[in-house]
């Protein structure tokens, strides 16, 4: 007696194992970076303005004024809007003037909201 032959169609129940949809929806990649700004950028607006630009740009994070007279920014987004913010750092607003800018990256951390830090 012959034997019979599997059919290389396995039907529905076979196939609903699957996955139907591959594409997954896409998060970018965030990133934390560091900043400390030197120069005159204490008393001139510098902490309100680079808060405004940062949440313009989508960041979430911090920035605050140091004893030693730098201003310390940190902030977490996607690398694109965190570059905007590194070259608006190395300008300030107009009332600054930035002699040089330190940059770290740092471990990410979740923040949603930039804030406005004393001390």
């Amino acid at each position: 007696m012959p034997m019979a032959r599997r059919s290389r169609n396995r039907g529905d129940s076979d196939r609903d194992g699957f996955i139907k949809n591959t594409q997954q929806r896409q998060q970018p990649l965030r990133e934390r970076w560091r900043f400390l700004i030197e120069g005159s950028v204490q008393g001139v607006g510098f902490r309100q303005s680079c808060r405004q630009r940062a949440i313009d740009l989508g960041l979430g994070g911090w920035v605050r004024n140091l004893k030693d007279g730098t201003v310390e920014v940190q902030a977490e987004g996607g690398e694109m809007a965190l570059n905007e913010l590194r070259l608006w750092c190395e300008r300030g607003p107009s009332t600054a003037s930035v002699k040089k800018v330190l940059f770290s990256k740092m471990p990410v951390t979740g923040n949603d909201w930039f804030d406005v830090r004393t001390s």
